[in-house]
């Protein structure tokens, strides 16, 4: 009887971060809306191995349930830049839920080695990061809005 290595998932975003990274703008790639906005891929994937990082970090800094998500610059340069380059506030949203299914889908592959019993929690953390990364994303968009003198609708 062969035993299975328990991966963590930490372990395995911080190891896999290029080729979910791939995967998200193989994603990206086959939206028109986003696509719309004339990127390099390079412009439209930069900021992903930081917001992994901060990701990882999260895993394995745990914070209570309930408690608000740690800033982060990244994401909110994020928003920034998607300002800059064009983006509208749903694609920026599409490209989160993007990443969201490229981490789910890659961990889905390694099921059978996942450390099961902090499982839930780690894709509960994730989402929230993910969620929090996105809110301080717009946040940064809107911050560039208001200084054009554009009004963003909700």
């Amino acid at each position: 009887m062969t035993t299975v290595l328990e991966e963590r998932v930490a372990d395995i975003l911080e190891f896999e971060t290029k080729i979910i990274i791939a995967n998200w703008l193989s994603r990206v790639n086959d939206d028109p809306e986003i696509m719309s906005a004339p990127l390099t891929a390079e412009e439209r994937s930069g900021h992903l191995p930081e917001m992994f990082s901060d990701i990882v970090t999260r895993l394995r800094n745990p914070l209570p349930i309930k408690t608000r998500a740690l800033t982060s610059d990244a994401a909110h340069n994020h928003g920034c830049l998607r300002r800059e380059q064009g983006y509208n506030p749903a694609m920026i949203v599409h490209e989160s839920r993007m990443l969201q299914v490229s981490i789910f889908e890659t961990l889905q592959t390694r099921a059978e080695r996942l450390n099961t019993s902090e499982l839930l929690l780690d894709i509960m953390t994730i989402a929230d990061e993910i969620d929090s990364q996105l809110a301080q994303a717009m946040t940064g968009y809107i911050k560039e809005a208001h200084k054009d003198g554009e009004e963003i609708a909700a």
